[in-house]
């Protein structure tokens, strides 16, 4: 399972230099529900629902979503073995819980920081 970070998603739907391959998107995917807020909040911040929502509703319509549980939260208020942003913590924390549940999850980011932070959590990480 891959777990999408939104520097992904944001790369490929406003055609940044680096984007995933075309393959990559046949994979399966999981997400806080964050990384919707996020993405729409990039869209409408951009003026950009007219010629990017479809695209961003199909690759949101791909993810499944893990709601801001309390246990996500409370891990995402605790210290991490390196410095991350507040939104990162969240899908830090997000990701941690799923390889709790026994999941094998794949960190996809392009966020050099927040990659440092999930190696540093033990948690495989993907640059697509």
């Amino acid at each position: 399972m891959i777990y999408l970070d939104t520097s992904v998603v944001l790369a490929e739907l406003f055609a940044e230099d680096r984007r995933p391959p075309e393959d990559f998107w046949k994979g399966q995917f999981v997400a806080s529900r964050l990384l919707e807020v996020e993405t729409w909040t990039r869209v409408h911040g951009r003026r950009a629902a007219g010629t990017h929502g479809d695209a961003a509703r199909e690759i949101l319509g791909a993810v499944a979503f893990v709601e801001l549980a309390p246990t996500v939260l409370v891990r995402a208020v605790e210290p991490f073995p390196e410095p991350v942003r507040t939104l990162d913590a969240i899908h830090l924390a997000t990701a941690t819980f799923l390889v709790g549940q026994r999941m094998h999850v794949e960190v996809a980011t392009y966020d050099q920081r927040m990659a440092r932070a999930a190696r540093a959590l033990g948690l495989e990480v993907v640059e697509p």
